[in-house]
């Protein structure tokens, strides 16, 4: 019986070819436009995860309160040299390294930009390459007495940025300070990674006039060590040694699954929100599909009252509507999901080739295929049920005399 119901509901649609499509078109918007937003939603966290992943789950962050993502130069708290040498004599520290950051004018073959520019001791080199799984793609990376030397990201020699190429030996002008590109960095898919310029701390304070101002520091822990015990011993000796308390704390200490919820946090919330945006092309679909209905149940009482006197029950009529306008729902499904998807390709294509980043990435797991063609079908039926319960309750009499 239910094959007959699908059956029917199949010719029925076939049968009203244009008004059927120009009504899948309303479904087909919305479904591809939810899951674009999911899809890339789902495949930035996990892209994310994944970086973090690389991290280790031996290392924590510590930077000044308030303070999410890159370190800002010229932040009103502030962080030394002198907290470093704190944190480095707490039980179960393996080793640390710091970063500081600054803006400078950069100049190559009389080309002239503007980057970030981070100063790292020297010895704390291999931490911080290690922490990022940061690899050398050309040249080497920096060693002790390098005065004069920087290492770079990839997009100087990949992206343009400059009109010539940079390659490892090449001279920059930072500053007006000449150093040599010891070294380039292989892509890491982050952009302002990728643009990254690293020298020596000593270098970086004679450059910037920095003193001993800390802006970010790397934490590794002993192997076996728990992570979040050592962090907890880091936090209360800073306290103590900064003469601060829990409530006016002025640091902060961030785990990678700390920052790892933070941002699926954020992600999360940015994928409610575009999916509300994204609901209200779906209720003009479901209204779309409401309106044929309706159209397809006057067109067709005469047609409902002959099936109705050779034995047709309400209930098979209620059906027949029913699945008629949820595989107008379940169609349009179809196609957004395929297109959906194909947007989400095309978005990851762009990103990857023009914005150098690999952040946003096309996810297409069963159940959210899965899910888009269940909820597309839901919502055709939904969108059918007053038009489907009006064609039920025709009278056989009224119906056949129907013009």
């Amino acid at each position: 019986m239910i094959t007959d119901y699908f059956d029917i509901a199949w010719k029925n649609l076939r049968k009203r070819k244009l008004r059927s499509w120009l009504t899948i078109v309303g479904i087909v918007i919305s479904v591809a436009t939810i899951f674009t937003l999911i899809s890339l939603s789902i495949g930035l966290q996990n892209a994310v995860k994944e970086q973090f992943e690389t991290l280790g789950g031996d290392k924590f962050f510590i930077q000044p309160k308030g303070q999410l993502g890159p370190p800002q130069a010229g932040s009103l708290v502030r962080l030394t040299t002198k907290d470093v040498d704190v944190i480095d004599k707490v039980n179960g520290v393996k080793r640390t390294t710091y970063f500081t950051i600054g803006n400078a004018q950069i100049e190559f073959e009389k080309e002239k930009r503007f980057f970030s520019v981070l100063g790292i001791p020297a010895e704390g080199m291999k931490l911080y390459t290690e922490t990022g799984s940061i690899n050398i793609e050309e040249g080497r990376n920096l060693k002790n007495g390098d005065t004069g030397k920087i290492v770079i990201g990839n997009h100087y020699k990949t992206r343009n940025i400059f009109q010539k190429p940079v390659k490892a030996g090449d001279k920059f002008i930072i500053n007006d300070e000449d150093f040599e590109v010891a070294g380039i960095f292989e892509s890491i898919g982050n952009p302002e990674d990728d643009r990254n310029i690293i020298m020596v701390d000593e270098d970086f304070k004679e450059l910037f006039n920095s003193g001993d101002r800390v802006d970010a520091v790397m934490v590794q822990v002993n192997e076996g060590a728990d992570v979040k015990a050592v962090a907890d011993a880091v936090e209360k000796k800073l306290r103590k040694f900064r003469n601060v308390d829990e409530k006016n704390q002025d640091f902060t200490i961030l785990t990678p699954e700390e920052i790892l919820a933070i941002f699926g946090t954020v992600l999360g919330i940015i994928t409610v929100f575009l999916g509300a945006i994204a609901a209200i092309s779906l209720l003009v679909g479901a209204i779309g599909i409401t309106n044929t209905m309706y159209t397809s149940v006057l067109e067709r009482t005469k047609e409902i009252g002959i099936m109705k006197a050779v034995g047709a029950k309400n209930k098979d009529i209620l059906f027949i509507f029913l699945i008629e306008s949820g595989l107008i729902g379940l169609v349009g499904g179809v196609i957004g999901v395929v297109f959906g998807y194909s947007i989400s390709k095309t978005i990851e294509l762009i990103a990857t080739q023009s914005l150098g980043t690999n952040l946003l990435q096309a996810a297409a797991p069963l159940y959210l295929i899965a899910g888009c063609l269940a909820f597309a079908f839901l919502i055709g039926s939904v969108s059918g049920t007053w038009p489907a319960w009006r064609a039920s309750k025709i009278k056989v009499v009224d119906a056949i005399r129907y013009e």
